[in-house]
């Protein structure tokens, strides 16, 4: 019966050659250090679970975002833990794929074939640089509202377009209900959807391109 159903599932979605291709595929002999982007991808899991939690009693406006971290913190059962990992998780998401980077870079994994591997490792970089950006501020309390400031001044200098830039950053001149909500959205979704978006392009290269072996040292 399972038999009979797994070959009907394979005619129409082809599920053998995807497992063949993703977990029985063969790979070089590695080391601890190639396990980075596999810890990277497990945190960004449970920032998103973590976060989706989160966003169920966040409220993204100058009166109530500091009230309700307090609630989720304080009196929500469990909210430590799951504020905490979500805290805890943007800085092991910024080590992890900084260690990452690394890892690919003096192992000269960069290289050809692997260019556009890379180039995508570098822009999910950038991406998680702008989640601990956009979410430091969403406590609302003085001490991320002025990192937040003094942030955003820095986009504003910028040659050319960096009063534009601190503008649309802000959403005025100074930080207000326009920039908490732009933040929040930026946040929840627009980052998310990159990010995943990116993750998959990502993925797809290491599957199809593999993986480069430990860099064997030349004797003397």
């Amino acid at each position: 019966m399972l038999e009979k159903l797994g070959n009907w599932l394979d005619d129409r979605f082809g599920w053998r050659s995807v497992n063949e291709a993703i977990f029985l595929r063969k790979i070089p002999h590695v080391n601890w250090f190639y396990t980075l982007g596999s810890a990277t991808l497990f945190v960004a899991m449970i920032q998103a679970v973590t976060g989706i939690l989160l966003t169920l009693y966040y409220v993204p406006t100058p009166d109530h975002a500091y009230d309700s971290v307090m609630y989720i913190t304080t009196q929500l059962p469990g909210g430590w833990l799951i504020r905490g990992l979500h805290h805890w998780g943007a800085s092991a998401m910024v080590v992890l794929t900084v260690l990452h980077l690394l890892r690919v870079f003096f192992y000269g994994a960069y290289k050809f074939p692997r260019e556009a591997t890379w180039i995508t490792g570098v822009i999910l970089f950038i991406l998680v640089i702008g989640f601990g950006f956009t979410g430091y501020l969403l406590p609302w309390d003085q001490k991320s509202y002025w990192a937040t400031t003094v942030g955003t001044r820095i986009i504003g200098v910028a040659p050319f377009i960096g009063d534009w830039l601190l503008r649309v950053a802000r959403g005025g001149d100074n930080l207000s209900a326009v920039t908490l909500a732009r933040f929040f959205g930026t946040h929840i979704w627009v980052l998310p959807a990159s990010l995943f978006g990116l993750i998959f392009v990502h993925l797809y290269l290491i599957i199809r391109i593999g993986i480069s072996a430990v860099p064997e040292k030349k004797e003397e």
